[in-house]
């Protein structure tokens, strides 16, 4: 459940960042950039305590943590060097998971204000979640920003629809799921809850849960969309999403593929 403190702070980072970036999309780019940097080093912070080591900021990738860029001995411009080189260095850490890598493909700072960037980042360092299911309800609510998107066609179904045909398709366990042009992903993980419903008495089991994983298949011709899809899906309890960039309506190398449910 989202809390008003979390959305609150959703909606402050986006009222700093709309003078630099006023486009929604890249606006939700940015932030989820930023929310998916602090939790990788939230998690190394924990592995620290628990006795562990650090998974991720490692092995030269130290100066990059979100501990060191929130350090307040820094410089503001010192901050934004440092942050703007390392969303690019992300995408080469061998130290994070391949989706992780993924996610900061191609990511980029699009603005060179100090206190822009001070302020956005103050906004994200005060977001508490104790698991990613935290992380995933405040991600839900800041792609619902995104609204109507009328570019390339794109358009996001209201959640509220997306839920009803879930319910009226009834998704099986044992089911193929497509989503050919799966936008963030929301009927996907929409069947996969629906699924979950079903088995409350007896829940599924791990293997169970991972075959459903592994049929639920989504395509989407814009890489900004995979790269959301793959975090929400990611963020929803899928470690390995199978979201791929494809232009289901123009390409043909995938057309005799087949599934039990088609969603869109």
């Amino acid at each position: 459940m989202l809390n008003q403190e979390t959305k609150r702070r959703i909606d402050s980072a986006r009222d700093i960042l709309v003078g630099k970036v006023p486009d929604p999309k890249a606006q939700v780019e940015q932030i989820t950039t930023a929310m998916i940097y602090k939790f990788m080093d939230d998690m190394d912070k924990e592995a620290q305590e628990l006795g562990g080591k650090a998974r991720f900021f490692t092995n030269g990738y130290e100066k990059y943590s979100w501990t060191n860029i929130m350090d307040p001995k820094l410089g503001g411009h010192e901050r934004l060097n440092i942050y703007a080189e390392a969303v690019v260095k992300m995408a080469e850490n061998p130290h994070i998971p391949q989706l992780f890598r993924d996610i900061f493909k191609d990511s980029f700072l699009p603005y060179r204000s100090p206190e822009t960037l001070s302020m956005f980042l103050k906004e994200i360092n005060g977001f508490k979640y104790l698991h990613s299911e935290d992380l995933g309800d405040a991600f839900e609510y800041l792609l619902s920003v995104l609204g109507s998107q009328g570019d390339a066609g794109q358009f996001r179904t209201p959640r509220h629809i997306i839920d009803f045909i879930a319910d009226v398709v009834n998704p099986k366990k044992d089911d193929s799921i497509l989503d050919p042009a799966c936008g963030t992903a929301g009927f996907l993980i929409s069947a996969y809850k629906h699924i979950l419903k079903q088995h409350k008495e007896k829940p599924l089991s791990p293997e169970d849960r991972k075959r459903m994983m592994n049929h639920i298949v989504g395509y989407d011709i814009s890489p900004d969309m995979v790269k959301l899809s793959k975090v929400n899906m990611y963020l929803h309890g899928f470690p390995t999403p199978h979201i791929f960039e494809y232009d289901t309506l123009s390409s043909e190398e995938k057309w005799d593929e087949t599934y039990d449910v088609i969603m869109a």
